[in-house]
């Protein structure tokens, strides 16, 4: 279990910096159009992947060991099951933002970045 803890715990700064990434490269490519295309979805999916690898890591430690379930902050455990909805809302809502797509991943991006901050912020202080 303690390998499962140090693997969440880098993996979730990885998360985070990928979807800072893929956010601010889905939001450039709504403004600027030549950077359209299949680059922003390769960086969005790889960072949403790395989110949701990131939630099941810490369901694993919550649901296999008594310690982690009496120890984590509640609210840590709320922003990860909230990025994992959020991930889904952005996916619900793609049809009816064509045009858009990019703007809404973007912003998506950047809120689950924040999330994640808030998340790692419950567990340090």
């Amino acid at each position: 279990m303690e390998t499962i803890l140090e693997i969440h715990t880098t993996w979730g700064y990885i998360a985070i910096v990928l979807n800072a990434l893929a956010g601010i490269y889905a939001l450039t490519a709504w403004k600027v159009s030549k950077l359209r295309g299949r680059p922003v979805w390769i960086a969005t999916i790889t960072a949403e992947v790395a989110v949701l690898v990131q939630v099941f890591l810490g369901t694993i430690l919550v649901a296999a060991d008594e310690k982690y379930r009496t120890t984590v902050p509640r609210l840590h455990m709320f922003y990860g099951f909230l990025i994992f909805i959020t991930i889904g809302i952005l996916y619900q809502y793609r049809e009816q933002m064509k045009g858009r797509r990019e703007l809404l991943y973007g912003l998506g991006g950047l809120f689950i970045m924040g999330l994640g901050i808030r998340a790692v912020l419950q567990v340090v202080s």
